[in-house]
C-alpha cells in the first residue's frame, strides 16, 4: 500500500546526523558499523559524477557493539521494499500504520503493536537504536561442522607437526561441534570417526572427480533398491540410520574426541612410491572435491568448513597445479603474463566451481599451507574467496606463526561462543534516488531481483544480497552505489536519505540473529557544497577505491588500472585542490582530502597491484586479505605505520623514508602481513653490549622492551597473525624494511642524518 500515513498522532522520525567541520568518522563507525565514503551526497547524477570518487560503504556486518539492543522477536518488514522498521520511520499511532522511510510505502503495524503510543515505543523506534539485531526462532539448530583434509605426502617428521596441529584444533573446539577427518595423497581416504571394535576407511582415488551421486555409492551414504523397498517411513528405519553420514563420517568433539586422535596417530606418510627427479603424487583437488560432497550430504544449509592442511601442490586428477617431474617449473607471474600457464585455466576452472558446490550449500572452504613452494592458492583463490575462507601461509606446521594464527581463528567471544559467524545473507536497501552496484567481500552473489539495481555493475553486481558463508568481527564488504536522481527533480539541501543493512547470520551454538543497520546522510546542493567536502571520508574512500582496483586486476591490464587510478586522482585534485593557475607550488588539498594522494602513491607500489618479488600464491593471498579487512587494517595494508621509539620522548610516528633510520633510534614497522622491529647502529651495539642488564641502564631496558610488546600486541588480534622480524640496522633482514622505505637518500647522497645503512 502507498497511502501515507497522517499527520495526526504520527511520531516524527529520528532526524539524521549534523555534519560538523570535522567528523568523527571512527565515532560513527562504533556506533553504527558502517563508514561511507561521503557522508552527504550530491542530490541528482550529474553533480554526483562531477565528485569522481565513488560513493559507496564499507559495512562490518558483525562488529562487535556491546551496547546494541539484542530483540527476543521477528522484525516487522516493509511490504514493499523488504526494508526493517528503524527509528527514521513515521508511526501513526492511531490508525496503527507505519511509512517506510527507504521506499516511503504505508504498511499496517501487526497486532501486537497496537498497544504502543509516544510512550509505549518497541525497541527499534527507540532513536538513539539505529542498529539492532534480532534473535530469529531456529526450529533445527545443529552444531557447525569442520571437515579436516590433511595431506600425507610429506616427510614423517613434517606430518608429526602437522598431526600436532591438527589435534591442537580439535582441542579449540567446543565439544557440541561436529567434527570429519579426510586424509589424501595419492588417493583420498575418508575415515569413519564412529567408536568401535575397527572403524572402516573408504580409500577413493585420486585421478577422477567423484559426482555427489558417485561419492553416496561409494561411501554407502544411500539405501539399495531392496531397503527402499522396505523402508518404513513413519518409523524410520535402522539400516538408514546406520548409512547416515553423522553416524559414521561426522560426530561431536565430545563424542569421536578418542577415536579421531587414534587415526591421527595412526596416519602415516603416502606409501605411494616417489622416483627421483619426480614430485609426490598429490591429490589435492579430488580431496576438496570429495570432502565437499561429504559435507554437502551431511549438514547442508548450515555451518561448515573443509579445511585443508597442505604441504606442496597437486600434482595428479582434476586441479592440477603443476606436472610431477621437477624438470617442470610451478607457474610464476611471468608465465601468466606469456600465457605459458598450462595448467592454470583448467585447475582454476574446477576450483571455481567447487567453490560454487560449497556456497550453495553455505560452506566454506580454508586452505592452510605450510610449504617452501607454491601450493596453488592463485588456483583456489576463487574458491576460498567466495565462500569467505581464510587462508593461512607459512613455512612449516610448527612454525609458531601458523600455531597462533590457529588459535587466534578459534578465538571464543565474551559469551564462550566462537567468534566464528555462519551462513550469512547480506541484504543492503536504498531510497529510490540511490542504485546499487554491487559489492566486494568474502561472499558470493545471490539471484534476488529488485528495482534497486544499477546497470553499471561494480564487483558482484546483478542483485542487492548476497551469502557469506562465514564472518567474523572484522569481516567487512563494501557496497557501491549510484545516485540516479534527475537533475530536473532538484531536493531541498539538508533533507535526509537513508541506508539500510541488513545480516543474518547463524552463531556457532546454533541461535540465529538478524542485524538491522539503519544510517542516515544528507543530501547536499551540488558537488560543491561545503558539506560535500567536510563529510569526505578519505580512509574510508582509499579503502574502497583499492577494492575496485584489486578486484579489476584479475581481468585487466596492471598498466590501464593504474592509468586509471593515476587520471582518477588528477580530476580529484582539480576538483578539489586549491591552487593558482600555472603555480605548481600553489596546489593543495583541503583538509579531508590531505592524505588521499598519498594513500594512492602507496596502492600503486603495493604488493596489491604490483607484482614484483611476489609468488602467485603470496599476491593471491595479499588481495584475498584486501577484499575482506576492516577499514583500519586495510590502510595498514596499503600504507605501512612507522613507529620511532627513542629516549627523547613516547612513541612517534614518523615518515616512511629511509631518513627516518637514526643510529639511536627504534623502529617499528608494520605492513599488517609482517612487523618489523629495526634497532639502530648505536642501539644495536649497546645491546649486544648488555648494557640492558645493568641496573643503571633500565631506561635502556624499557626501550628495548616497548616496540617488542606493541607488535606482540598487533599480532595477537590478527589472523593470520603476522610475521615478526628482528633485525639491526645494516644487518641482512633490514632489507624488509628497506623495501617499504621511500629512497629519499641512497649509497651515492646519504646525508648525515639519514643513513642507508
Amino acid at each position: 500500500s502507498k497511502r501515507g500515513v497522517s499527520a495526526a498522532a504520527s511520531r516524527t522520525p529520528h532526524p539524521a546526523p549534523a555534519l560538523w567541520p570535522a567528523m568523527d568518522f571512527a565515532a560513527l563507525e562504533a556506533r553504527e558499523g558502517v563508514r561511507l565514503s561521503w557522508n552527504a551526497w550530491p542530490s541528482s547524477r550529474i553533480e554526483a559524477t562531477r565528485v569522481v570518487l565513488p560513493f559507496g560503504a564499507v559495512c562490518t556486518p558483525v562488529a562487535p557493539m556491546p551496547q546494541i539492543a539484542v530483540l527476543p522477536y521477528a522484525p516487522v518488514v516493509c511490504a514493499e521494499c523488504s526494508a526493517v522498521l528503524n527509528p527514521f520511520c513515521s508511526v501513526d499511532y492511531r490508525q496503527k500504520r507505519w511509512q517506510c522511510c527507504l521506499c516511503n510505502a504505508g504498511n499496517p503495524l501487526p497486532r501486537n503493536y497496537h498497544e504502543i503510543h509516544e510512550n509505549n515505543l518497541p525497541a527499534e523506534l527507540f532513536p538513539a537504536y539505529t542498529s539492532v539485531e534480532y534473535q530469529m526462532e531456529n526450529k533445527t539448530p545443529r552444531p557447525p561442522c569442520f571437515l579436516l583434509v590433511l595431506d600425507t605426502t610429506m616427510a614423517a617428521e613434517e606430518l608429526q607437526d602437522a598431526k600436532d596441529s591438527l589435534g591442537q584444533l580439535v582441542a579449540l573446539l567446543p565439544e557440541e561441534c561436529l567434527v570429519g577427518l579426510v586424509t589424501f595423497g595419492a588417493t583420498v581416504t575418508v575415515h569413519e570417526v564412529c567408536a568401535g571394535a575397527m572403524p572402516k576407511a573408504f580409500v577413493l582415488r585420486g585421478t577422477d572427480d567423484i559426482s555427489q551421486d558417485s561419492l553416496k555409492k561409494l561411501l554407502g551414504l544411500e539405501l539399495s533398491a531392496h531397503e527402499h523397498a522396505h523402508y518404513n517411513k513413519q518409523q524410520g528405519s535402522a539400516v538408514a540410520e546406520a548409512a547416515n553420514p553423522l553416524r559414521r563420517f561426522i560426530l561431536p568433539v565430545a563424542e569421536c574426541e578418542f577415536t579421531l586422535q587414534t587415526i591421527l596417530d595412526e596416519v602415516q606418510p603416502d606409501p605411494f612410491p616417489r622416483e627421483a627427479g619426480m614430485r609426490p603424487f598429490r591429490a589435492t583437488g579430488v580431496a576438496i572435491a570429495v570432502a565437499a560432497g561429504l559435507v554437502a550430504e551431511s549438514h547442508s544449509a548450515q555451518g561448515a568448513r573443509v579445511m585443508v592442511f597442505t604441504s606442496g601442490p597437486c600434482t595428479m586428477g582434476p586441479g592440477t597445479i603443476v606436472g610431477r617431474d621437477l624438470g617442470e617449473n610451478i607457474r610464476t607471474h611471468q608465465d601468466f603474463n606469456k600465457g605459458t600457464a598450462t595448467h592454470y585455466k583448467a585447475a582454476s576452472k574446477f576450483y571455481n566451481q567447487v567453490g560454487i558446490r560449497l556456497a550453495t550449500h553455505a560452506h566454506t572452504l580454508d586452505v592452510f599451507a605450510c610449504s617452501l613452494d607454491q601450493v596453488g592458492l592463485a588456483e583456489m583463490k576463487t574458491a576460498v574467496d567466495q565462500t569467505g575462507g581464510v587462508m593461512v601461509l607459512a613455512e612449516q606446521f610448527r612454525a609458531e606463526t601458523f600455531r597462533n594464527s590457529l588459535r587466534r581463528l578459534f578465538r571464543r567471544d565474551a559469551s564462550g561462543a566462537l567468534d566464528m559467524y555462519f551462513n550469512a545473507t547480506f541484504s543492503v536497501f536504498v531510497v529510490p534516488q540511490v542504485m546499487v552496484c554491487g559489492g566486494i567481500g568474502p561472499m558470493s552473489a545471490l539471484a534476488v531481483k529488485s528495482k534497486s539495481i544499477s546497470e553499471n555493475e561494480v564487483g558482484m553486481g546483478q542483485t542487492t544480497s548476497w551469502r557469506v558463508c562465514s564472518l567474523s568481527s572484522t569481516t567487512s564488504i563494501s557496497v557501491y552505489y549510484e545516485i540516479v536522481n534527475q537533475h530536473s527533480n532538484p531536493i531541498p539541501a539538508g533533507t535526509p536519505f537513508y541506508l539500510q543493512f541488513c545480516v543474518r547470520y547463524k552463531r556457532s551454538n546454533g541461535e540465529i540473529r538478524l542485524r538491522v543497520i539503519t544510517v542516515a546522510r544528507r543530501w547536499a546542493e551540488s558537488s560543491g557544497a561545503p558539506d560535500i567536502v567536510a563529510g569526505f571520508d578519505q580512509e574510508a574512500t582509499a579503502l574502497l577505491m583499492a577494492r575496485v582496483a584489486t578486484f579489476r586486476v584479475e581481468h585487466e591490464e596492471t598498466f590501464d588500472l593504474l592509468r586509471w587510478l593515476d587520471r582518477t586522482l588528477i580530476r580529484v585534485g582539480t576538483k578539489f585542490g586549491e591552487y593558482q593557475r600555472d603555480a605548481p607550488e600553489t596546489f593543495r588539498m583541503p583538509g579531508p582530502f590531505a592524505i588521499y594522494p598519498q594513500f594512492m602513491f602507496n596502492l600503486r607500489r603495493s604488493q596489491f597491484l604490483q607484482t614484483a618479488n611476489n609468488t602467485p600464491d603470496e599476491t593471491a593471498f595479499y588481495r584475498l586479505m584486501m577484499g575482506r579487512e576492516t577499514v583500519v587494517n586495510s590502510l595498514v595494508m596499503i600504507q605501512p605505520t612507522l613507529t620511532s621509539y627513542s629516549f627523547s620522548g613516547p612513541p612517534r610516528p614518523v615518515l616512511l623514508d629511509v631518513a627516518s633510520i637514526q643510529p639511536d633510534v627504534i623502529l617499528l614497522l608494520d605492513t599488517f602481513f609482517m612487523i618489523v622491529v629495526h634497532a639502530g647502529n648505536t642501539v644495536a651495539a649497546w645491546r649486544k653490549a648488555n648494557y640492558q642488564d645493568l641496573p643503571e641502564h633500565e631506561a635502556f631496558r624499557n626501550l628495548l622492551a616497548l616496540p617488542v610488546s606493541d607488535a606482540a600486541a598487533a599480532m595477537g588480534v590478527r589472523c593470520p597473525t603476522p610475521r615478526l622480524v628482528e633485525c639491526d640496522q645494516g644487518g641482512s633482514q633490514a632489507r624488509f624494511l628497506l623495501a617499504k622505505l621511500n629512497p629519499s637518500a641512497t649509497h651515492n647522497t646519504a646525508a648525515d642524518g639519514g643513513d642507508m645503512g
